[in-house]
C-alpha cells in the first residue's frame, strides 16, 4: 500500500468512527412521554428533568422527551386531553409520565400496555387508575399527593390559625375528576371541626372572581382551595382573590402561598416530580408497573405568608410559626 492510499484510508477510518459511535448512541436513545405543566409552572418540569439527569439520562444524549402540555387542557380545553393522550402513545415511548388526574385517565384510555407514571394526582385508588397502592395491578405507577387525607389537616390549620372561624368557603373544580371525594373529606372534617363549610364549584377560570365575590357576600371567614391542576395554573390569580376579598386561604400546594396565599401544609409537588424520574429509571431497566407500590408523601411542609397574613390583618401563632417549614416575609 502507497503513501497516499494509507492515508486516504485512515482519514475513512477517523471519519467512520464517529458516525458509528453516533448511530450506536441514537440507537440507544430512550424515548419517554410527557404529559404535564409546561416549564413556565413552577419548576416542575425542570424537577423532573434534573432527576433524570441525577440518574445519567441528558436530553439528546440518551433520552428523547416527547412534551405534550396540560396547561391548555386545564384552561377550558377539556377535548384536548384525549387528543395529547392519543398523540403520545401514537409515538410509541417507553414510558409517559403524567401530571393531574385528567391527563392519567386519558393516556390510561389511550393505552394498556405503555407504562403510566403519575406524578401529581391525589388518589389513584379512587381515580381508577390503580387496584391498590401497594399493587397497582396495570400500567399505572407512580406517585400520589394523598390529597384527600390533607383536606382534614388544612381545615385544622385554619381552625388553629383562626380559632374564632366558623364559616368557611371551599373553592371546587367541577371538572376534576376527584370532585366529589374531595368535597365529601371536606364536609366530614368540617363537621369534626364544628366548621360550616360552603362549596362554591367553578367550571372555568373566569368564574373565579364571581366565586370569590360570593363567598366574600356569604360571609366566609376562610377559603379552603381544593384540588390542583386548573388552580394550579390560576394560582397566582387566586391568591390575589383572597387577599382582595380578605380571605384568609389554605392551599394543598405549596406554591399557591409562595405568590401570596396565606397557608399550606402539603408534600412537595417538585420532589414529586424529581422522585418520578427514579419510577421511569425502574421501567426503562425491566421492572413492570403492576410490580411497583405507588408511593406516598412521607414528609409534609408547612409554610406561611407572613407578608400576606400582615395584609390581612392576622397575627400568626407564634407556636405556628416556629413549626413552619418557611416563613415568607
Amino acid at each position: 500500500m502507497d503513501r497516499r492510499t494509507f492515508l486516504g484510508t485512515l482519514a475513512g477510518s477517523l471519519l467512520a468512527a464517529p458516525l458509528a459511535a453516533e448511530a450506536q448512541q441514537q440507537g440507544n436513545v430512550r424515548t419517554i412521554g410527557f404529559f404535564g405543566p409546561p416549564p413556565s409552572a413552577g419548576r416542575l418540569v425542570q424537577a423532573f428533568q434534573q432527576g433524570l439527569r441525577d440518574l445519567g439520562y441528558v436530553e439528546g444524549r440518551n433520552i428523547k422527551i416527547e412534551y405534550r402540555y396540560t396547561d391548555v387542557a386545564l384552561r377550558g380545553h377539556p377535548d384536548l386531553f384525549s387528543r395529547y393522550a392519543a398523540e403520545l402513545v401514537r409515538l410509541n415511548p417507553e414510558v409517559i409520565v403524567v401530571s393531574v388526574t385528567e391527563a392519567a385517565l386519558a393516556v390510561k384510555q389511550a393505552t394498556t400496555t405503555i407504562p403510566i407514571v403519575t406524578v401529581s394526582v391525589p388518589d389513584p385508588v379512587a381515580a381508577g387508575l390503580v387496584a391498590s397502592l401497594a399493587r397497582p395491578g396495570g400500567n399505572v405507577t407512580g406517585l400520589s399527593r394523598e390529597s384527600r387525607d390533607l383536606i382534614g389537616k388544612n381545615l385544622q390549620l385554619l381552625k388553629d390559625t383562626l380559632p374564632g372561624i366558623s364559616r368557611v368557603g371551599a373553592l371546587a373544580n367541577r371538572e376534576d375528576p376527584l370532585k366529589s371525594a374531595m368535597v365529601a373529606d371536606a364536609e366530614e372534617a368540617a363537621r369534626s371541626l364544628g366548621v360550616q363549610l360552603k362549596v362554591v364549584e367553578v367550571s372555568a377560570p373566569t368564574a373565579l372572581e364571581g366565586a370569590f365575590s360570593a363567598m366574600h357576600s356569604d360571609k366566609a371567614d376562610a377559603v379552603l382551595v381544593l384540588g390542583g391542576g386548573a388552580f394550579y395554573l390560576n394560582r397566582t390569580h387566586i391568591a390575589d382573590l383572597a387577599l382582595r376579598n380578605r380571605l384568609p386561604s389554605v392551599f394543598q400546594n405549596r406554591e399557591f402561598v409562595e405568590v401570596g396565599g396565606l397557608l399550606s401544609y402539603a408534600p412537595s409537588t417538585t420532589a414529586n416530580y424529581r422522585r418520578a424520574a427514579s419510577f421511569v429509571d425502574k421501567i426503562l431497566k425491566g421492572s413492570k408497573p403492576a410490580d411497583l407500590p405507588v408511593e406516598q408523601p412521607t414528609q409534609f411542609e408547612l409554610v406561611i405568608n407572613l407578608k400576606t397574613a400582615k395584609g390581612l390583618g392576622l397575627t400568626i401563632p407564634q407556636w405556628l410559626l416556629q413549626r413552619a417549614d418557611q416563613v415568607i416575609e
